[in-house]
Protein backbone atom coordinates (compact mmCIF):
# COMPACT_ATOMS: atom_id res chain seq x y z
CA UNK A 1 0.00 0.00 0.00
CA UNK A 2 1.42 3.37 -1.13
CA UNK A 3 2.59 5.58 2.10
CA UNK A 4 -0.03 8.27 2.78
CA UNK A 5 2.34 12.24 1.94
CA UNK A 6 0.82 15.33 2.08
CA UNK A 7 2.48 17.88 0.49
CA UNK A 8 1.64 22.16 0.22
CA UNK A 9 1.95 23.90 -3.40
CA UNK A 10 2.43 27.72 -3.31
CA UNK A 11 2.09 29.49 -6.67
CA UNK A 12 4.09 32.75 -7.89
CA UNK A 13 2.46 36.10 -6.89
CA UNK A 14 4.93 38.65 -5.81
CA UNK A 15 2.95 40.55 -2.74
CA UNK A 16 0.14 38.57 -3.38
CA UNK A 17 2.11 35.71 -1.53
CA UNK A 18 1.01 37.48 1.91
CA UNK A 19 -2.84 36.41 1.19
CA UNK A 20 -0.71 32.35 0.55
CA UNK A 21 0.76 33.09 4.02
CA UNK A 22 -2.84 33.52 5.58
CA UNK A 23 -4.01 30.57 4.08
CA UNK A 24 -1.02 27.85 4.92
CA UNK A 25 -1.77 29.61 8.55
CA UNK A 26 -4.91 28.15 8.69
CA UNK A 27 -3.76 24.99 6.97
CA UNK A 28 -0.97 24.40 9.61
CA UNK A 29 -1.77 26.04 12.62
CA UNK A 30 -5.30 25.36 12.82
CA UNK A 31 -5.95 22.15 11.00
CA UNK A 32 -2.56 21.03 12.12
CA UNK A 33 -1.30 19.66 8.40
CA UNK A 34 2.49 17.97 9.19
CA UNK A 35 3.60 18.14 5.65
CA UNK A 36 6.07 15.69 4.21
CA UNK A 37 6.54 18.21 1.54
CA UNK A 38 6.22 21.92 0.45
CA UNK A 39 6.98 23.20 -3.00
CA UNK A 40 7.19 26.93 -3.65
CA UNK A 41 7.20 29.05 -7.18
CA UNK A 42 8.42 33.03 -7.20
CA UNK A 43 7.19 34.24 -3.82
CA UNK A 44 6.19 30.66 -2.29
CA UNK A 45 10.02 29.45 -2.04
CA UNK A 46 10.43 32.36 0.12
CA UNK A 47 8.05 30.63 2.41
CA UNK A 48 8.81 26.99 2.27
CA UNK A 49 11.52 26.57 4.83
CA UNK A 50 9.65 29.28 7.07
CA UNK A 51 5.72 26.63 6.83
CA UNK A 52 8.44 23.82 6.97
CA UNK A 53 9.61 24.79 10.92
CA UNK A 54 6.07 25.84 11.59
CA UNK A 55 7.44 29.74 11.86
CA UNK A 56 4.30 30.93 10.69
CA UNK A 57 4.41 33.95 13.47
CA UNK A 58 8.23 35.10 12.39
CA UNK A 59 6.64 34.86 8.29
CA UNK A 60 3.62 36.56 8.80
CA UNK A 61 6.17 39.39 10.12
CA UNK A 62 8.50 39.46 7.40
CA UNK A 63 5.62 40.08 5.31
CA UNK A 64 4.08 42.50 7.10
CA UNK A 65 7.03 44.75 6.66
CA UNK A 66 8.38 43.87 3.11
CA UNK A 67 9.02 47.24 1.26
CA UNK A 68 9.74 48.23 -2.15
CA UNK A 69 13.77 48.79 -0.95
CA UNK A 70 13.73 45.00 0.96
CA UNK A 71 13.43 43.98 -2.76
CA UNK A 72 14.91 46.42 -4.93
CA UNK A 73 18.10 47.57 -4.97
CA UNK A 74 17.40 49.96 -8.58
CA UNK A 75 13.40 50.22 -8.63
CA UNK A 76 12.16 50.47 -11.90
CA UNK A 77 8.62 51.24 -10.83
CA UNK A 78 7.08 54.46 -8.53
CA UNK A 79 3.54 54.25 -7.52
CA UNK A 80 1.15 57.81 -7.49
CA UNK A 81 -2.36 58.67 -6.74
CA UNK A 82 -4.30 59.81 -8.83
CA UNK A 83 -7.61 61.15 -8.04
CA UNK A 84 -7.35 58.18 -5.09
CA UNK A 85 -5.94 55.72 -7.13
CA UNK A 86 -2.82 54.01 -7.63
CA UNK A 87 -1.12 54.33 -10.79
CA UNK A 88 2.08 52.67 -11.47
CA UNK A 89 4.47 53.64 -13.96
CA UNK A 90 8.29 53.55 -14.98
CA UNK A 91 11.17 55.64 -13.13
CA UNK A 92 12.49 56.26 -16.30
CA UNK A 93 16.27 57.21 -14.75
CA UNK A 94 16.75 54.49 -13.18
CA UNK A 95 16.05 51.88 -16.34
CA UNK A 96 18.70 54.08 -18.48
CA UNK A 97 20.88 53.89 -15.32
CA UNK A 98 20.89 49.83 -15.48
CA UNK A 99 21.48 50.48 -19.77
CA UNK A 100 24.76 52.74 -19.06
CA UNK A 101 26.04 50.06 -16.69
CA UNK A 102 25.47 47.91 -19.54
CA UNK A 103 23.18 45.31 -17.22
CA UNK A 104 20.76 42.89 -18.63
CA UNK A 105 17.58 44.07 -16.78
CA UNK A 106 15.20 47.18 -16.19
CA UNK A 107 15.86 46.65 -12.75
CA UNK A 108 17.86 45.25 -9.58
CA UNK A 109 16.61 43.05 -6.89
CA UNK A 110 19.97 42.80 -4.88
CA UNK A 111 18.15 44.08 -1.71
CA UNK A 112 16.39 40.61 -1.86
CA UNK A 113 19.13 38.34 -2.31
CA UNK A 114 20.24 40.27 1.04
CA UNK A 115 16.65 40.12 2.23
CA UNK A 116 16.69 36.05 2.01
CA UNK A 117 20.11 35.67 3.18
CA UNK A 118 19.36 37.81 6.49
CA UNK A 119 15.71 35.87 7.39
CA UNK A 120 16.59 33.11 6.45
CA UNK A 121 19.20 31.64 8.80
CA UNK A 122 21.35 28.97 8.56
CA UNK A 123 20.52 27.24 11.74
CA UNK A 124 16.82 27.54 9.87
CA UNK A 125 18.43 25.97 6.67
CA UNK A 126 20.21 22.81 8.59
CA UNK A 127 17.01 21.93 10.91
CA UNK A 128 14.96 21.44 7.60
CA UNK A 129 17.98 19.35 6.40
CA UNK A 130 18.38 17.16 9.20
CA UNK A 131 14.30 16.51 8.67
CA UNK A 132 12.05 14.08 7.24
CA UNK A 133 10.33 17.05 5.48
CA UNK A 134 11.77 17.64 2.00
CA UNK A 135 11.15 21.49 0.30
CA UNK A 136 11.88 22.30 -3.14
CA UNK A 137 12.06 25.61 -5.31
CA UNK A 138 10.96 26.00 -8.82
CA UNK A 139 13.53 28.15 -11.23
CA UNK A 140 13.42 28.60 -14.93
CA UNK A 141 17.00 28.04 -16.71
CA UNK A 142 16.81 30.14 -20.01
CA UNK A 143 19.80 29.32 -20.96
CA UNK A 144 18.94 24.94 -21.54
CA UNK A 145 15.50 26.36 -22.05
CA UNK A 146 13.80 24.11 -18.84
CA UNK A 147 12.66 24.48 -15.67
CA UNK A 148 14.44 23.07 -12.68
CA UNK A 149 13.70 21.71 -9.14
CA UNK A 150 15.53 22.19 -6.43
CA UNK A 151 15.86 20.92 -3.89
CA UNK A 152 17.05 21.50 -0.20
CA UNK A 153 18.55 18.17 0.56
CA UNK A 154 20.50 18.96 -2.65
CA UNK A 155 22.44 21.86 -1.95
CA UNK A 156 24.44 23.88 0.43
CA UNK A 157 23.18 26.87 2.32
CA UNK A 158 24.59 29.45 -0.04
CA UNK A 159 23.00 27.46 -3.07
CA UNK A 160 19.85 27.32 -1.96
CA UNK A 161 19.29 31.10 -0.80
CA UNK A 162 20.53 31.61 -4.80
CA UNK A 163 17.83 29.17 -6.05
CA UNK A 164 15.51 31.30 -3.51
CA UNK A 165 16.63 34.32 -5.21
CA UNK A 166 16.77 33.31 -8.63
CA UNK A 167 12.84 31.64 -8.34
CA UNK A 168 11.90 35.45 -7.37
CA UNK A 169 13.44 36.98 -10.02
CA UNK A 170 10.82 38.26 -12.69
CA UNK A 171 12.80 39.38 -15.40
CA UNK A 172 13.37 41.78 -16.91
CA UNK A 173 11.90 44.14 -14.16
CA UNK A 174 14.69 41.97 -11.28
CA UNK A 175 18.19 40.44 -11.54
CA UNK A 176 19.25 37.67 -13.89
CA UNK A 177 20.40 34.93 -11.75
CA UNK A 178 23.88 33.79 -13.22
CA UNK A 179 24.73 30.22 -12.24
CA UNK A 180 27.07 27.55 -13.43
CA UNK A 181 27.47 29.20 -16.66
CA UNK A 182 23.44 29.20 -16.78
CA UNK A 183 21.16 32.18 -16.97
CA UNK A 184 18.14 31.86 -14.07
CA UNK A 185 14.87 33.97 -13.89
CA UNK A 186 11.46 33.52 -12.13
CA UNK A 187 10.34 29.69 -11.56
CA UNK A 188 6.89 30.81 -12.65
CA UNK A 189 7.63 31.27 -16.33
CA UNK A 190 8.26 27.73 -17.08
CA UNK A 191 6.23 26.24 -13.59
CA UNK A 192 3.81 28.30 -12.08
CA UNK A 193 2.03 25.72 -9.85
CA UNK A 194 4.39 22.85 -9.15
CA UNK A 195 1.22 20.39 -8.67
CA UNK A 196 2.66 17.66 -11.22
CA UNK A 197 6.16 17.79 -9.24
CA UNK A 198 4.57 17.34 -6.25
CA UNK A 199 2.63 13.94 -7.62
CA UNK A 200 5.65 12.72 -9.08
CA UNK A 201 7.26 13.14 -5.40
CA UNK A 202 5.00 10.72 -4.36
CA UNK A 203 2.28 12.91 -2.70
CA UNK A 204 -1.18 11.22 -2.26
CA UNK A 205 -2.73 14.82 -1.07
CA UNK A 206 -1.91 18.00 -2.26
CA UNK A 207 -3.37 21.12 -0.90
CA UNK A 208 -2.70 24.11 -3.45
CA UNK A 209 -2.54 27.88 -3.26
CA UNK A 210 -2.82 29.76 -6.44
CA UNK A 211 -2.52 33.37 -6.38
CA UNK A 212 -5.47 33.76 -8.71
CA UNK A 213 -8.77 33.93 -8.97
CA UNK A 214 -10.63 30.74 -9.93
CA UNK A 215 -12.07 32.64 -12.88
CA UNK A 216 -11.13 35.34 -14.89
CA UNK A 217 -12.56 38.69 -13.24
CA UNK A 218 -9.66 41.26 -14.85
CA UNK A 219 -9.64 43.34 -17.87
CA UNK A 220 -6.60 45.00 -17.95
CA UNK A 221 -6.41 48.95 -19.10
CA UNK A 222 -4.98 49.78 -22.07
CA UNK A 223 -0.87 49.86 -22.29
CA UNK A 224 0.78 53.94 -21.51
CA UNK A 225 3.93 52.98 -22.93
CA UNK A 226 6.68 49.46 -23.90
CA UNK A 227 6.91 49.28 -20.18
CA UNK A 228 3.60 48.91 -19.45
CA UNK A 229 2.91 46.93 -22.50
CA UNK A 230 5.66 44.34 -22.03
CA UNK A 231 4.70 43.48 -18.37
CA UNK A 232 1.10 43.60 -19.47
CA UNK A 233 2.49 40.49 -22.34
CA UNK A 234 4.47 38.81 -19.62
CA UNK A 235 1.21 38.53 -17.38
CA UNK A 236 -0.90 37.27 -20.19
CA UNK A 237 1.70 34.42 -20.44
CA UNK A 238 2.03 33.79 -17.23
CA UNK A 239 -1.93 32.84 -16.72
CA UNK A 240 -1.60 30.58 -19.58
CA UNK A 241 0.93 29.11 -17.63
CA UNK A 242 -0.75 28.72 -14.33
CA UNK A 243 -4.40 27.17 -16.24
CA UNK A 244 -2.07 24.77 -17.60
CA UNK A 245 -0.21 23.72 -14.90
CA UNK A 246 -3.88 23.35 -12.91
CA UNK A 247 -5.11 21.83 -16.05
CA UNK A 248 -1.94 18.72 -15.76
CA UNK A 249 -1.78 18.54 -12.04
CA UNK A 250 -5.71 17.91 -12.55
CA UNK A 251 -5.33 15.26 -15.06
CA UNK A 252 -2.20 13.66 -12.63
CA UNK A 253 -3.71 13.95 -10.10
CA UNK A 254 -6.74 11.78 -10.92
CA UNK A 255 -4.56 9.36 -13.02
CA UNK A 256 -2.30 8.85 -9.89
CA UNK A 257 -5.66 9.01 -7.27
CA UNK A 258 -3.92 11.79 -5.60
CA UNK A 259 -6.37 14.45 -3.77
CA UNK A 260 -6.25 18.13 -4.84
CA UNK A 261 -7.45 20.90 -2.73
CA UNK A 262 -7.43 23.73 -4.31
CA UNK A 263 -7.76 27.41 -2.66
CA UNK A 264 -7.98 30.74 -4.91
CA UNK A 265 -7.80 33.80 -4.09
CA UNK A 266 -11.75 34.77 -4.08
CA UNK A 267 -11.36 38.21 -5.58
CA UNK A 268 -8.38 40.12 -7.52
CA UNK A 269 -6.02 41.77 -5.19
CA UNK A 270 -4.01 43.75 -7.55
CA UNK A 271 -2.64 43.98 -10.86
CA UNK A 272 0.91 44.25 -10.17
CA UNK A 273 2.27 42.26 -7.66
CA UNK A 274 5.74 44.10 -8.02
CA UNK A 275 4.35 46.39 -5.60
CA UNK A 276 4.82 45.45 -1.88
CA UNK A 277 2.42 47.86 0.03
CA UNK A 278 2.74 46.82 3.92
CA UNK A 279 -1.15 48.00 4.74
CA UNK A 280 -2.15 46.00 1.72
CA UNK A 281 -0.59 42.96 2.29
CA UNK A 282 -1.02 42.54 6.11
CA UNK A 283 -4.74 42.85 5.04
CA UNK A 284 -4.35 39.91 2.76
CA UNK A 285 -2.67 37.84 5.17
CA UNK A 286 -5.71 38.20 7.09
CA UNK A 287 -7.67 37.42 4.23
CA UNK A 288 -6.15 34.94 3.44
CA UNK A 289 -6.56 33.11 6.63
CA UNK A 290 -9.94 34.09 6.62
CA UNK A 291 -10.56 32.65 3.61
CA UNK A 292 -9.18 29.45 4.28
CA UNK A 293 -11.11 28.91 7.27
CA UNK A 294 -14.63 29.73 5.80
CA UNK A 295 -14.08 27.42 2.84
CA UNK A 296 -13.08 24.30 5.73
CA UNK A 297 -16.20 25.26 7.03
CA UNK A 298 -18.49 25.23 4.30
CA UNK A 299 -16.61 21.66 3.92
CA UNK A 300 -17.55 19.83 7.09
CA UNK A 301 -21.46 21.49 6.96
CA UNK A 302 -21.56 19.71 3.50
CA UNK A 303 -20.13 16.14 5.48
CA UNK A 304 -22.39 16.52 7.60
Amino acid sequence: MKENKRALVISGGGSKGAFAGGVAKFLIKDKKYDYDLILGTSTGSLMVIHLALEKIDELEYLYANIKQRSIFSNNPFFVKKVHGVQVVGVRHLNTIWNFINRRKTFGESKNLRRFIKRNLKRSYFDEVKKSKKEVIVTVSNLTSNEVEYKSINDYSYEDYCDWIWGSCNYVPFMSLLKKNNFEYADGGFGCLVPIKKAIERGATEVDVIILETEVEHLSRMPSTSPFSLLSTVIEFMLDQVEQQNIAIGKLEAKRNNVKLNLYYTPTVLTTNSLIFNKKLMKRWWKQGYEYAKSKDLVKMNELK
